[in-house]
């Protein structure tokens, strides 16, 4: 019997293949490694450990061995027509010939990042919110290239201010003060001191509904509220609602440590009840790199969270939308998971092999947006 993500991949095609008929999924005649690893990748490894993904997102690869299904929706600007780009093979990287053919001689923007889970939590434009009124800019789709698995070319969703995602009717996201786990591959060379560049769970309502009230992983160097050790940053800390946090203290944390010069970062955060959280980051591209940044009580007034359940990507819960940064791939569970099962995830994003294109990776933005 299918499993409910093949499920949801197809339908997702299907409504697509409906609206536009170029939405049909590309030939997978691109070679890959996907079936030649022995090694499980990351929603993969998260089941087998009992802590199920229930989110799943990835502009450069399937995040599951056997899906095959979308990965993001394009959206052409010069006819407004749809396209969905898949793995070039399940379990593969995404195809960026296809995403070149579509996109040839216009301007195409990531209408779409798809939940791979099959749950439906995708990501769309973020509509206003308190901070920010008005709707959200979706991202330039072919900004930035890079290359995975050794010499797939793929792209990113490059962020650059006033551009975010959200879904604010999620299924199975945790709540109140449930346990989860998140984590996201992100670019070490592109932050700024606004917010927020975050990835994880917001509140509904798009507005700061108070301390607990989120709980995401942030990328970037506020130093505002709290920041791990030194001035500069950049660091991985948590989003908990009116602050960002490296740990327990309200300002400088000690022992969380700035991820300065690396090109691809993993970040993590978790929590569950009992006022306990932990933060973890690293070089994406070396194994053993993974370090706790921090792992213990939260900040005084966040001991009992009230986290609503949305998840949001590159923005605060409020619509702030002051940040930039680059989101290659990303999940969440509903539950907390062990080291042992976030070092064998970390490991599969070694095992990615992200690193930048031969090329210039990164061209100018183009106007229209």
């Amino acid at each position: 019997m299918p499993s409910g993500r093949d499920v949801a991949a197809r339908m997702l095609v299907c409504l697509l293949l409906a609206q536009r008929p170029s939405l049909a999924p590309a030939a997978r005649h691109v070679e890959t490694r996907a079936a030649k690893s022995t090694l499980k990748l990351p929603c993969d490894i998260y089941a087998a450990a009992k802590t199920p993904c229930v989110a799943a997102h990835a502009i450069t690869r399937a995040l599951y061995a056997n899906y095959g299904g979308p990965l993001y929706v394009l959206k052409r600007t010069s006819d407004g027509a749809l396209h969905a780009i898949t793995p070039v093979e399940p379990g593969g990287p995404a195809n960026a010939k296809d995403h070149d053919n579509f996109c040839a001689g216009s301007f195409c923007k990531i209408h779409r990042i798809v939940d791979q889970s099959g749950r439906g939590n995708h990501l769309d434009t973020a509509p206003g919110g308190g901070s920010v009124p008005t709707a959200d800019r979706a991202v330039d789709a072919s900004r930035e290239s890079l290359v995975v698995y050794g010499g797939s070319k793929v792209y990113a969703a490059y962020f650059e201010g006033g551009m975010g995602y959200r879904n604010d009717n999620t299924s199975g996201v945790a709540v109140g003060d449930e346990p989860e786990s998140m984590y996201m591959v992100t670019s070490g060379d592109h932050f700024n001191n606004g917010c927020c560049f975050d990835y994880g769970n917001a509140e509904t309502d798009n507005n700061d509904d108070g301390a607990g009230t989120m709980e995401a992983i942030y990328w970037g160097n506020v130093n505002i509220w709290g920041s791990g050790e030194g001035v500069k940053g950049p660091w991985v800390m948590g989003d908990l609602e009116n602050g960002l946090f490296a740990g327990n203290h309200t300002r400088q944390q000690p022992g969380n440590k700035p991820l300065d010069g690396l090109r691809f970062v993993a970040a993590m955060v978790k929590g569950r009840s009992g006022n306990h959280w932990a933060i973890k980051g690293g070089d994406a591209t070396r194994a053993g790199a993974l370090q706790y940044m921090f792992e213990g009580p939260r900040p005084p007034g966040y001991e009992v969270m009230k986290k609503q359940g949305a998840i949001l990507l590159g923005i605060g819960g409020d619509n702030s939308n002051w940040s930039v940064g680059t989101f290659y791939e990303g999940a969440m569970t509903s539950s907390y998971a062990s080291d042992a099962t976030e070092e064998r995830v970390f490991q599969s994003i070694v095992e990615a092999k992200y690193q930048i294109a031969p090329t210039t990776s990164r061209r100018r933005a183009n106007s229209v947006v």
